[in-house]
């Protein structure tokens, strides 16, 4: 569009390049003191800073080169044929849920009234969705210790209108995937991996998110690499690969990047729907979709964080595993983490519970007015929030019938027992990667301290 001296353009980016990095040595280069020793945490860098300001000089608003070059590296980091960026991990939720609903999947698609199903332990955008497409969600109990889906306990949940199973791997740790994948295919069910919080955690040497026939991810600050905002969607699936791209990009059917016209040579010799023959596929729909996109400094930041996540995973599961030492005397009173056989977790936080006659809440307040960071499993028992007690919602718990949000009754959350001890007795403190040993000490201290006051 524009003409433009690249040798002069070059020289004026390095020079930009220069400035920023003396401003981040000036500014941010200090060590990081924690007075307060928060849960989660972002690290960035200078090439962060260089990244997103190196964008900007594109003057280019919307996905444009870095995020061509964060799509393939993403796919190629997972091992995966396709990788879709969108703005957040919620709406890659969305996307994910969304596509499994296209008319393009014939028999197989959701439909309204169709059962998917999950888990009331966790965060509200693994089932928002469902809700959201008209679909049943159907929740069943979680283990004590991996706090994943009790996969024995799966098979009794499904009926004739099961169709799919959507979980999250519950901060880093993968639940059976042997089991969960056998059951999909004995019943011929979707699997949606929500690696949201698993980022670079394996299964039997495959990387979370990447077994199941779509994953998710979340590049918030919190996570284990962050776009500020940000997610992804993934698939092996071509055509589930062409559906997610068109509920991300307004449900459109034409699969051209911004910018670019006519990547299928037949952008003018299509007839689709009831439109006249050559209608410009630029401006054909095929689905009811959204507006999802990132913007290329968001995907620049994305890139340059990409290139750390191995040592910033390196960091996590190191600091999990001191943290697990240093509080292994503490098992007659605590609950710590359990990995099954096969798995390499890839921690977003550390999960404790607490048994009673111990307070999880008198411990979590101790440790918040010490300086310690905690923060809950998400919504603890999503069934008695009031985004579903105070709504008008269809559901079920395995084995009951199917019920509205506003009859649940203590009966009902019975069926749930451990997902309410979750709710009751369980919390998380933080192993991101620029906590040092001194704040785990501080953690594992107060904790005994704790303990020992309190013990009976």
């Amino acid at each position: 569009i524009y003409e433009r001296d690249i040798f002069m353009e070059q020289e004026l980016r390095n020079k930009v390049r220069e400035a920023v990095k003396e401003y981040y040595n000036e500014v941010y280069a200090k060590p990081r003191e924690f007075k307060y020793v928060p849960a989660s945490g972002k690290l960035l860098g200078c090439e962060e800073l260089e990244a997103m300001i190196d964008a900007s000089l594109d003057m280019w608003l919307t996905a444009g080169r870095f995020n061509d070059e964060f799509e393939h590296e993403f796919a190629k980091y997972l091992g995966v044929k396709f990788a879709l960026s969108t703005n957040s991990g919620s709406s890659a939720n969305l996307l994910a849920l969304s596509a499994l609903t296209s008319h393009k999947l014939g028999d197989r698609r959701l439909k309204k009234g169709d059962e998917v199903i999950s888990v009331a332990a966790g965060f509200p955008t693994t089932i928002n969705p469902i809700i959201q497409q008209g679909l049943i969600p159907v929740f069943v109990d979680c283990e004590i210790g991996t706090y994943n889906i009790d996969a024995e306990k799966i098979e009794e949940a499904i009926t004739e209108k099961t169709k799919a199973i959507f979980l999250a791997h519950t901060l880093g740790n993968s639940y059976d995937l042997d089991k969960i994948k056998q059951i999909c295919d004995k019943y011929n069910l979707w699997l949606i991996e929500d690696s949201c919080d698993a980022l670079g955690g394996e299964f039997r040497g495959k990387k979370l998110g990447t077994i199941g026939h779509i994953g998710t991810y979340s590049f918030y600050p919190a996570h284990h690499m962050t776009m500020g905002e940000g997610g992804a969607v993934v698939t092996n699936d071509p055509q589930l690969y062409r559906i997610i791209m068109s509920f991300r990009d307004w449900g459109r059917d034409c699969w051209c990047k911004p910018g670019k016209d006519d990547t299928c040579k037949k952008r003018f010799q299509m007839q689709l729907g009831n439109l006249p023959f050559g209608y410009d596929h630029k401006y054909t729909y095929s689905h009811t979709g959204f507006n999802l996109k990132i913007t290329d400094w968001q995907a620049a930041l994305g890139c340059a964080q990409l290139k750390k996540l191995p040592q910033f995973i390196e960091k996590r599961t190191k600091n999990a595993q001191y943290l697990m030492s240093k509080l292994s005397d503490l098992k007659d009173y605590l609950i710590l983490p359990e990995i099954r056989e096969g798995v390499k977790p890839s921690w977003f936080g550390f999960l404790i519970s607490v048994k009673p006659p111990l307070s999880k809440q008198k411990l979590v307040e101790y440790l918040e007015s010490s300086g310690i960071g905690t923060r809950q499993l998400f919504a603890g028992n999503i069934l008695r929030q009031p985004m579903i007690v105070d709504n008008d919602i269809q559901l079920r718990i395995a084995n009951s019938e199917l019920l509205n949000s506003g009859e649940l009754t203590e009966e009902h959350y019975k069926l749930l027992p451990n997902t309410d001890f979750i709710m009751n007795n369980t919390f998380w403190v933080g192993v991101f990667p620029a906590l040092s040993e001194k704040e785990l000490d501080k953690t594992s201290d107060l904790i005994h301290k704790f303990i020992e006051e309190n013990k009976q």
